[in-house]
């Protein structure tokens, strides 16, 4: 397991540099101008991970070594992302998803075992990659009967951040696949989620009935 350290640790003049450059340039998009500049540095990405600080972690996120990040790395990473707002945790874990995650084979095979993680950010994480993987095209189909299943089960019950990754599960199947469409929106009806969420112009609601439709007529014009 990697030592991550404690925030009491005093922190090398690398890390105290970068976290100037972070205090100076808030934005995202500077934080991947920041983040390419350093490449991959491990130990540097713990350093900024300690400070408990919000953009130092999504900077470590960029940083990290895959090949370096082990399964208790990953639960101690959650586990520290709970201590963020529910907006800031949700960022995190998702940058860790697409940046470090989805690039190695091994990280895929665990998020694949995330369904029954006492955490609720990898199931999330678990349910957003099955949605993921149908929305680009890639899953095979054998699973979708027990996912589905799964969802009508268990997502009135589930943590507000993992239903909205089943809600999106369940929404691409219905999108993609025929045959479980009419009971993706019937789940969208039955649990009510999302029926009376605001969203922008051009923004596809969450509401099952909504999004089916306008995703599924989308594809018909392409």
């Amino acid at each position: 397991m990697t030592d991550i350290k404690t925030t009491e640790a005093k922190l090398s003049s690398k890390a105290e540099i970068i976290l100037l450059k972070i205090k100076h340039n808030r934005l995202l998009g500077n934080l991947r101008k920041i983040a390419k500049d350093i490449k991959k540095d491990h130990e540097l990405a713990l350093e900024l991970w300690s400070t408990a600080e919000f953009l130092p972690r999504l900077l470590a996120v960029l940083i990290l070594d895959k090949k370096r990040l082990s399964e208790d790395d990953l639960n101690a990473f959650t586990a520290d992302m709970q201590t963020h707002d529910f907006n800031e945790r949700n960022n995190l874990m998702d940058w860790l998803f697409a940046n470090q995650l989805t690039k190695d084979k091994q990280k895929i095979a665990l998020i694949e075992s995330w369904a029954n993680s006492p955490f609720a950010l990898q199931r999330r994480t678990f349910w957003y990659y099955q949605g993921r993987l149908r929305w680009t095209g890639k899953t095979p189909p054998e699973n979708t009967e027990d996912l589905l299943s799964l969802i009508e089960a268990t997502i009135t019950q589930e943590q507000a951040e993992v239903q909205w990754a089943m809600n999106f599960t369940a929404g691409w199947i219905g999108v993609f696949d025929e045959q479980y469409r009419d009971r993706c929106i019937e789940l969208g009806k039955r649990t009510g989620l999302y029926k009376d969420e605001k969203v922008s112009k051009g923004c596809t609601p969450n509401y099952l009935p909504d999004f089916i439709r306008i995703e599924y007529n989308k594809r018909q014009k392409d």
